[in-house]
C-alpha cells in the first residue's frame, strides 16, 4: 500500500512537472488562460478594496482641459506637478479619457478602463511569451507584481498605453506584420518618449526582417506619424513642442530616484555621473548589437554599418531571404527586450511608474538566460521587494540596479537561439 502510495505521488509530480515544462500537450496549454482568468478577479479585488492614490490623474486633466479650452503652445499647458512633458498622442488620448469620465472626475470608471487595459497588455504579454516558447513555470511571474497592479489600476499612469503599444509592436513582428508593428510603435513613442530606449533594437529587428528598403519605409512611417500628431502644436510653437515632449536634457529630482539613491545626491546630480551613464549605455548597447543582434547574420557588424551609411542594403537578395528567416519571435522578444533593460540600468532616474516596462521584461530575459529556476524566481523577488520600498532607500536602489545589471550580464551571456524548425511560427511567409 506505501509502495503504491508512493508510485502515485512520483507520478503526480511527474505529471506537475511535465505541466511546468511545457512537455504536457493536454494541460500546459491551460496553465496561461487560467492565470488570466485569475487575474482578472485580481484586478476586480485591487479596485474594490484598495483605495485610489492621486499621483498624475489631475494634473493630466488640468492640462488636458487648457487643450480643450484651444492651447496648443506646450510652453503654457501646465498642471499642478508642472508642465506638459508628453507628446502629442497622450495629449488626445487623455482627452478623450477626459470627456469619457466626466473631466477626470470620474475615477472609478477610470480604474476599471486601465484594469481593461491592464488585461489586454497581459494577453498580448502572454501570447508574446508563448509564440516564444518560454514554458509555463515562468508564467505566474506575469501576474504577481504588486507594484504593477498598482501603476494601472490605483495611478493610472500614462506608461500604461506606452507599454500597451510596445507589447503590441513586439507580438505584431512576432507575426512578422512590420508595417503594424512600425504603427504600433509610433503611437507608443507618441505617447511617452521612454520608447525610446528600444529604438535601436526596433531599427535591428526591422533591418533583419524587412530588409534595408523595407526598414527605410518604416523609418519614414514612423516619422510621418510623429510629425501628423504633432502638427497643431508645432505649428504654434514648434521649438516648445520639441523642448517639452522630447526633452532629453530634463533635470531630475533626487527624492523621487527609485535606482540611484545609493549614489547620494551630490553624485546624482553631478553632470559627470549624468554623461558616464550615457557613456555606458551607448557601449553596451554597441556590444549587444555587435556581438548579439547581428551575430545571425554571419558578418562583423561593420560589414553591415558602412552600406547602411551609403544608403544602399548591406545583404544581396538572397542573404535578406535567410537573415529575415532567422528573425524568429523569440530572436523578436530578446532583442527588444534586452534594448528596453540595458536602457533602464542605464536611465539617468528611474521613477515608480517605469515599473510597467520592466516587470514583463525580466522572466522572458531570466528565462532565455538559462538560469536556473530558482535563480530566475529569486531575481524577481528581490526585484519585486525593491521596487515596492518607498520611500526607495540605498538598500532598495541599490537592489533595483543590481537585479538590472544581473539580467542585462545573463542576457548578454545567454545561449544562442535554438534553430527553427519548419514548423515553428517564424516560417510564417515574409509579410509587408
Amino acid at each position: 500500500m506505501a509502495s503504491r502510495e508512493h508510485g502515485l505521488i512520483a507520478r503526480a509530480i511527474e505529471l506537475a512537472f511535465d505541466v511546468a515544462n511545457g512537455r504536457n500537450r493536454t494541460l500546459s496549454w491551460l496553465v496561461p488562460p487560467c492565470l488570466f482568468l485569475f487575474d482578472a478577479l485580481l484586478c476586480a479585488v485591487v479596485i474594490w478594496k484598495v483605495p485610489y492614490t492621486e499621483i498624475d490623474w489631475k494634473a493630466y486633466m488640468e492640462q488636458i482641459e487648457q487643450y480643450v479650452a484651444g492651447e496648443r503652445d506646450y510652453t503654457v499647458i501646465k498642471g499642478g506637478t508642472g508642465p506638459l512633458v508628453y507628446p502629442a498622442a497622450h495629449v488626445y488620448l487623455y482627452t478623450m479619457l477626459y470627456y469619457i469620465t466626466d473631466k477626470g472626475k470620474d475615477i472609478f470608471l477610470a480604474q476599471k478602463l486601465f484594469a481593461v487595459l491592464y488585461m489586454g497588455t497581459l494577453a498580448l504579454v502572454m501570447a508574446c511569451y508563448w509564440r516564444a516558447k518560454v514554458p509555463p513555470y515562468v508564467f505566474p511571474l506575469l501576474i504577481l507584481s504588486k507594484r504593477l497592479h498598482s501603476i494601472f489600476m490605483l495611478r493610472c499612469f500614462n506608461d500604461c498605453f506606452a507599454v500597451f503599444f510596445l507589447w503590441l509592436m513586439i507580438y505584431l513582428f512576432q507575426k512578422r506584420a512590420w508595417t503594424l508593428g512600425t504603427g504600433a510603435y509610433t503611437l507608443g513613442l507618441g505617447i511617452k518618449m521612454s520608447l525610446l530606449l528600444v529604438l535601436p533594437a526596433v531599427g535591428v529587428v526591422l533591418l533583419l526582417g524587412r530588409g534595408f528598403t523595407g526598414s527605410l519605409q518604416s523609418a519614414a512611417i514612423i516619422a510621418q506619424v510623429q510629425i501628423a500628431l504633432a502638427v497643431p502644436f508645432l505649428r504654434e510653437n514648434a521649438h516648445g513642442y520639441l523642448s517639452r515632449a522630447f526633452e532629453l536634457s530634463r533635470q531630475f529630482f533626487f527624492k523621487w530616484t527609485v535606482n540611484w539613491r545609493f549614489v547620494g545626491e551630490e553624485t546624482f546630480l553631478s553632470r559627470p555621473f549624468a554623461l558616464g551613464l550615457l557613456a555606458m549605455h551607448a557601449s553596451v548597447l554597441l556590444c549587444f548589437i555587435a556581438n548579439r543582434w547581428l551575430k545571425s547574420t554571419g558578418k562583423p557588424w561593420t560589414a553591415i554599418v558602412a552600406p547602411i551609411l551609403q544608403l544602399s542594403s548591406p545583404f544581396s537578395p538572397r542573404e535578406e531571404a535567410r537573415v529575415s528567416a532567422q528573425v524568429t519571435p523569440g530572436y523578436v522578444m530578446s532583442t527588444i527586450l534586452s534594448a528596453n533593460i540595458v536602457g533602464l540600468l542605464f536611465a539617468r532616474s528611474l521613477h515608480y511608474q517605469f515599473y510597467s516596462y520592466l516587470a514583463w521584461s525580466t522572466p522572458y530575459l531570466l528565462w532565455r538566460s538559462g538560469a536556473h529556476p530558482l535563480v530566475q524566481y529569486g531575481l524577481w523577488g528581490l526585484q519585486e521587494w525593491a521596487w515596492n520600498v518607498f520611500p526607495s532607500t540605498s538598500v532598495s536602489s541599490g537592489i533595483v540596479v543590481g537585479v538590472l545589471a544581473t539580467t542585462v550580464v545573463l542576457a548578454a551571456a545567454s545561449r544562442e537561439q535554438a534553430r527553427t524548425s519548419p514548423s515553428d511560427p517564424s516560417h510564417e511567409r515574409k509579410a509587408a
